[in-house]
């Protein structure tokens, strides 16, 4: 298995001893500005991409173009990942865009690679229409939530990701199951509504995602880095 040679992303910035903006009602006004605030800059880096995406015919001639329209998605999911769970929930410690840009620069080129190799899997599954393959999409799914988290929180090698993200699918079945879930809440909200509801709900989504991968951080913490 992958060995302890990893540390965690750093934080951005230090939380100021400050008496103001620590009470309850200012860390739920926070957390609200930093949803409403990641979801603009989600929409800034990986909105055009969508726009397009959702303006193309449904059909199979166009999935090498939707796969170039979508690429963006991953790194600001990532980006996104890393300013949320670097978020100070004190008003006095607000600097959102900063976080976010960081942890864009510190991922994209290995969320790239991941985020492609989805794309491309999904892709092939979307052409075959079968049983089988809707159940390895979900299976890869399942597999590339857990990587993004890990690349947005930790400095691994990609091939270490590749590992640790298959490994801790069975390793943290709570985490599993729980992503399973809101995979289930986000086909739901497209069935009922459409892509753009799910869109514009993205940063609450990926404030979800962190809550169910709680202990997949703590055991990438504990048992794989130093």
């Amino acid at each position: 298995m992958v060995g302890r040679v990893a540390s965690a992303r750093g934080h951005v910035v230090n939380s100021p001893a400050a008496a103001f903006g620590t009470g309850l009602l200012s860390q739920v006004t926070a957390l609200v500005y930093h949803l409403l605030v990641v979801e603009l800059l989600l929409l800034v880096t990986a909105g055009p991409g969508l726009a397009v995406t959702w303006l193309l015919d449904r059909d199979v001639s166009n999935l090498p173009l939707a796969v170039l329209c979508l690429l963006p998605v991953g790194p600001a999911l990532s980006a996104a990942l890393y300013t949320l769970h670097h978020r100070q929930l004190d008003l006095t410690e607000l600097r959102l865009a900063v976080a976010f840009w960081r942890g864009y620069r510190l991922n994209v080129g290995q969320n790239l690679q991941i985020w492609g190799l989805w794309l491309t899997v999904a892709a092939f599954n979307l052409i075959s229409l079968s049983v089988i393959g809707a159940v390895v999409l979900l299976g890869v799914t399942l597999w590339m939530l857990n990587a993004l988290v890990i690349t947005a929180l930790f400095a691994f090698r990609t091939r270490d990701v590749l590992r640790l993200s298959s490994y801790l699918l069975i390793r943290a079945p709570s985490v599993t199951i729980a992503n399973l879930c809101l995979l289930v809440v986000g086909l739901g909200v497209v069935w009922a509504f459409s892509e753009v509801v799910l869109v514009l709900f993205g940063s609450v989504l990926v404030l979800a995602l962190l809550g169910n991968t709680r202990r997949l951080v703590a055991l990438v913490r504990t048992e794989f880095t130093r």
